[in-house]
Order: C-alpha cells, then structure tokens, then sequence
C-alpha cells in the first residue's frame, strides 16, 4: 500500500509540476524551450542566457524548479559547478519533489570531488525515482568511491613507496608483432642485456628525435607506442619534473631556427588542448615543431574530454625528454585524479595502456610545475592568481608532489577566474575566487610584472584580452568537444613580450567521440 502510495503522491507531484509549467507566461515558456534546444545542440553558454531570461521574466520571488535545473545542467557543461549547485539548491527549495534537481546536484558535487553529498543527492533521486536504473548506477558509483576513499585511508602509510620507484619496465617483454618505433633505431627493440642503455635514452635531452618524431607518426596514424616505452617516459619524467621549482623561469631564444614562424625570435604560449590530438598536430604545422629557437609553452589541461589524451600528453612528453628547453609544460587543473576519473583520461589510459601507467601519469601530473615567468615580465599559469597578492618566491617554493588541496596556492592557481569587476567572488566553479582588475593589478605591481596569462575557459575567438589589457585568457582547442564552435589561439611572445595572436579553426579528426572513454559518472558531463 505505501508502495502504491508513494507511486501515485510522485505522479502527482509530476502532473503538478506540468501544470505550472502550462501556466507559465508565453515569453518564459518561449525562452526555456529555447534555452532547451541550445543545450541539447551543445551550446551551453547560449542556453545558460536564454534560461537566465526566462528567470529574469519571473523574478526571484517566483522561481521555476525546471528552468533551474535546467540552467544548472548547462552550467554543468561549462564546469561552472558552483553556480550549479546554487541553481540545483534553489530549485530543490521551490520543489523538493523534482528529481532532476537532485540529480544536477549531485552531478555537480561529484564533479567537485564530494562524493558524500553526491551519493546523498542520488539517492534522493533514487527514492523519488525507483524505477530510475541511471540512478541507482550513480548512486552506486559514489558509495564506491566513497568506501575506496575510507579504505585507502585506513591503509595509508607514511612510507608507501610511489610507484615510479618499484616499477620495473624490463618486465615488459616487446612482442615480434610490435610494428611502432624503437628509441634505437631500426626495426627491432634492444636485446635483453642492452636494456640499460635503452633506459639511459629516456634520460632528459637524451631521446632520438627521430624516435619522437616516429612516435608523432605512429599517433597520426591511430597507432601507439609500446607499454615498456611509455613507461620509461613516465619514470624519467617524474623524476625530472620533482627536480623543476613550482615557477618556471622562460627566456625568449637569442635567434630563429629552422622551425621558428615569423621574423623574430619568440616563446608560443598555448592554451587548453584537452586530448584535441590532431588540433595539437595543426598547430605544429601551423607554428613549426618545438626546438630549442622554437619554444613552447603549453598552459596545461592536455587531457580529457577529448579522446586521443594519450597521444596529446605522450606527444609533449616525448619532446621534453628528447629537449627539455623545447617545450615547457605546466599543470591544470585537469591533470588530476578526480578529473580524470570523470572526463575520460583514466578511462582512455586503461583501454590504451592499462591501470599501472596511469597511476604513472598521476605521479608524473602531481610535479608539473604550476607556473611561468617570460622574461621577468609575463606570468602565465593555468587558472589564475589569489585574491591576496603573493610574491614570486612564495609560488615557486610551493610543495608539489600531490593532488591539489581544496583552497590555498597551488588551488588558486589551478582553478581561480577573473571577473569585469573589482574586488573577489566566490567562484562559479564551486573552487576559491574569482578575482577582479584591481586584484590583477596589485599582483603584478607586486611583482614588477606587465601581463597574466591564463587558460582555462573557453572562448570564442580562441583568446581574450580583459581587465585593461591586463590579463588575457588564451584557449587552444578549438570547437571544443566538437560542438563549442569556438576558435583556437595561440601566442606569440618575443624580447618586448607584446602579445601577438594567431587563430586557427579546427581540424577532422578519425571518428572517435569526445568523452567516449568516460564510463559511469563521466556520462553526465
């Protein structure tokens, strides 16, 4: 009897929530459909506009559940996850019996790396739903994470040894079958008693470029290289990476090479990439190859979402072993655990390779440096800067070595946005501040610096230049999961450090959805 209950007083709730959806003026009801089709056509940012006016239209004091839910799963789509959570909380208080509102909810909070609250929400979803199998198939996905975080703590020691320092690659015998390159050369892998010396070449400046550029080939070509070479790389990086301080220092090479583009020596400085691997080719061919009169330096967020991350940060590895001074990459806030696990990199790394190297590329992600300086006047790192102004020294002693705590530094730095106005906010993406011109401004005095450059957000025309001139946002994935539409954009830095801006469109790439490597949770964004 409860059973039928329950049944009949959700029905209920449904056909009440029709009805004051019928009952909605015209104009709201026009923009919520269309802030519907946006969404579903993969605009969010246009959807997010549309449903705002539609709220706008019904003022704070007669807020819709539906039109909130809807407004936080767009906000969801372009990581705005706090500004989610908000939009989910009101709608939940206008209609605590509207699933989909718990349900944005618990996406969001996931997302954040909140699996408690999440696996609470979901479980409201659950209950209002219980016929609901994608529930229930979230809802067991956060107790799963949860357990596993309560087990891993209980088992924690103080002394467990990484990894990187117990692995042994020599165990990974390289099949005849194996068509990929060689870091020697030739056709065929190193005899057993010369795999020291195979080791020896992943040392930093040490890799034949012509076996990274075989390997780029191989990619290209929807091959890979083999586990063994793969985990070298890793091993090698991570140990030089843990060498680097947290600030990269950048000079602008003294004359043009072969490969350098333009009529001047400079440092390009690109965006977001995010597993784009064929965007990342075009803008080789675009720019020229990284060298050492070619620098690069690439803002973080080269994996996930797109689904040929291996190949863009395996790419980018194998340059900076064979030249370190060729190309310098720094983290984002993608190159983590928990965004990994939700937006495709681990799951790819899996599929490709298997669980061991992607625990190396963890580690290998936990010593990225987190910023640069270009000739002692530029700062560039991946999010933003903290709302209290922090010297040079202070960042480049920053510990490393380990997933990004929820607030301090190393989080501003990987996560912070700026806003048109003065002062600091709590940021749309649930994670610290966003920061204002005035807050830029004190920074670089502080620091006796002209620029910030930052990535993290998409933009339309690939960049933007904000807070008088100030700071820019620069974004190197164009059409952005294949359905953003936006330009890519890269930077050119020489001696003056005046910023000159290329754009470029996206390129085909073999067919192999976005997030196609995303499994459970990694469907809901």
């Amino acid at each position: 009897r409860y059973h039928t209950y329950h049944q009949s007083n959700q029905q209920y709730n449904r056909i009440e929530s029709l009805i004051k959806m019928t009952e909605l003026p015209a104009d709201v009801l026009d923009f919520k459909d269309k802030g519907n089709q946006a969404l579903m056509g993969g605009h969010p940012l246009e959807a997010i506009g549309l449903y705002s006016q539609a709220l706008d239209l019904l003022g704070e004091s007669n807020p819709n559940a539906i039109i909130l839910s809807n407004r936080a799963q767009a906000f969801i789509k372009v990581e705005n996850y706090g500004l989610a959570i908000t939009d989910a909380t009101l709608a939940i208080e206008t209609d605590p019996s509207y699933p989909k509102a718990y349900y944005r909810r618990g996406t969001a909070e996931f997302a954040l790396n909140k699996p408690k609250l999440a696996r609470k929400d979901f479980k409201m979803v659950c209950k209002l739903k219980p016929k609901d199998k994608d529930a229930r198939v979230r809802y067991a996905a956060c107790d799963k994470i949860v357990k596993q975080a309560a087990f891993a703590a209980a088992i924690q020691s103080a002394e467990t040894i990484p990894l990187s320092e117990s692995f042994q690659p020599n165990e990974f015998i390289i099949d005849p079958g194996y068509d990929g390159p060689h870091p020697s050369g030739g056709d065929v892998c190193l005899a057993n008693g010369d795999l020291d010396k195979e080791d020896a070449m992943f040392e930093p400046g040490q890799l034949p470029m012509d076996f990274v550029m075989a390997a780029v080939q191989a990619f290209k070509d929807q091959k890979l290289i083999h586990k063994r070479y793969v985990a070298r790389l890793l091993i090698h990086c991570k140990r030089y990476f843990e060498t680097l301080p947290s600030l990269t220092k950048i000079s602008v090479p003294s004359t043009c090479g072969e490969e350098t583009k333009g009529d001047e020596p400079h440092v390009t400085v690109c965006g977001d990439t995010h597993g784009q691997f064929y965007d990342v080719l075009n803008i080789f061919a675009l720019n020229g190859y990284p060298s050492p009169t070619n620098p690069y330096l690439f803002n973080g967020d080269f994996v996930d979402r797109g689904s040929f991350s291996v190949e863009v940060i395996l790419t980018f590895l194998l340059f900076k072993m064979a030249c370190p001074e060729s190309i310098y990459l720094q983290r984002g806030n993608h190159e983590t655990k928990n965004m990994n696990r939700i937006y495709g990199f681990e799951g790819e790394v899996k599929a490709k390779y298997d669980e061991k190297i992607f625990d190396l590329f963890l580690e290998v992600f936990c010593h990225l440096p987190l910023a640069a300086v270009i000739e002692d006047k530029v700062f560039v790192t991946h999010g933003g800067i903290p709302v209290e102004p922090v010297t040079m020294d202070e960042i480049k002693k920053i510990k490393r070595g380990c997933e990004p705590p929820e607030a301090g530094l190393m989080s501003d730095l990987l996560w912070s946005d700026p806003q048109p106005f003065n002062g600091k906010s709590p940021s749309k993406r649930g994670v610290g501040f966003s920061f204002g011109p005035d807050i830029t401004e004190a920074f670089l005095a502080k620091n006796d610096l002209q620029l910030l450059v930052r990535s993290h957000e998409v933009k339309e025309e690939g960049y933007l230049v904000e807070h008088g001139g100030k700071t820019i946002t620069i974004f190197s994935a164009p059409n952005y999961c294949d359905s953003m539409g936006n330009k890519g954009a890269f930077i050119h830095f020489a001696k003056d450090c005046e910023p000159k801006f290329t754009q470029f469109d996206a390129v085909p790439h073999p067919d192999v959805r976005p997030m196609a490597y995303a499994a459970g949770m990694g469907g809901l964004f």
